[in-house]
């Protein structure tokens, strides 16, 4: 996957998705700090590629919950093993 950045004076800053299987996505945080998600069609002609075919805005806890059902593991488990790492390296009595 390769993520882009691109600020958009007077609206925001997009991060351009572009996944290894060649759809395209797009996260619009605007500057009130709300989120969109912009999607683009692959068969959209090439004089507007960047113009969304849908804008879906969300709201920050919509947001929240989405980045957890994304994560490829529960954030308890990330923490989990970060506390464990840091336990290693601290060693016993910590």
């Amino acid at each position: 996957m390769e993520i882009t950045r691109s600020t958009v004076p007077g609206v925001g800053t997009v991060h351009h998705v572009h996944t290894r299987g060649g759809r395209r996505f797009g996260v619009l945080v605007d500057t009130r700090g709300r989120r969109s998600l912009l999607i683009y069609d692959a068969g959209r002609p090439a004089e507007d590629p960047d113009e969304p075919v849908l804008h879906i805005v969300i709201e920050p806890d919509e947001a929240d919950e989405l980045a957890e059902l994304l994560r490829s593991s529960p954030m308890s488990d990330r923490l989990a093993e970060v506390e464990r790492r840091l336990a290693d390296l601290t060693g016993p009595g910590g």
